[in-house]
């Protein structure tokens, strides 16, 4: 990605004494449960309470690169942006900084599928879905229906 990516969402994380494994590092799956809810913080202040709650959005494929170790004293925050929306799916990029040094310690790609419950089949995300993401985000639709 030659673009400068810019991250408007920002949440602080809290680790917890069951992240951490008996070498004082955080265990690697606690990375996804810390990305879902900075996942879930996101949808809430892109669409409030409504729009997301009425489509079904599914995880297809998550892809960490685990870059430095985090510990337990670490305080941390993850970034969270969308950085691909296509006609069924959109692809979040999510980021876990140390606060106090600003050392980027993991890196997470997410891709999300509309998803229909009732037919268990993907879903065409609806206009509406899309231009929310683009003003929250800055971005044209043009601009984030490019190719990754």
């Amino acid at each position: 990605m030659a673009t400068k990516l810019t991250y408007r969402h920002v949440m602080p994380v809290q680790i917890r004494f069951s992240d951490v494994d008996q070498y004082g590092h955080m265990n690697n799956s606690s990375y996804f449960s810390i990305y879902d809810l900075a996942k879930t913080s996101y949808m809430r202040d892109v669409f409030g309470d409504k729009e997301w709650n009425t489509l079904g959005i599914v995880v297809a494929n998550i892809n960490a690169d685990f870059l430095a170790p985090v510990f337990f004293s670490d305080e941390l925050y993850i970034e969270t942006t969308v950085i691909h929306l296509g006609h069924k799916s959109f692809t979040l990029l999510q980021r876990a900084v140390n606060k106090a040094s600003g050392v980027l310690k993991c890196q997470c790609r997410t891709v999300m599928v509309g998803y229909d419950v009732a037919t268990k089949e993907p879903v065409e995300l609806p206009d509406s879905f899309k231009q929310t993401i683009c003003e929250y985000e800055g971005k044209s639709l043009e601009e984030l229906s490019k190719p990754l």
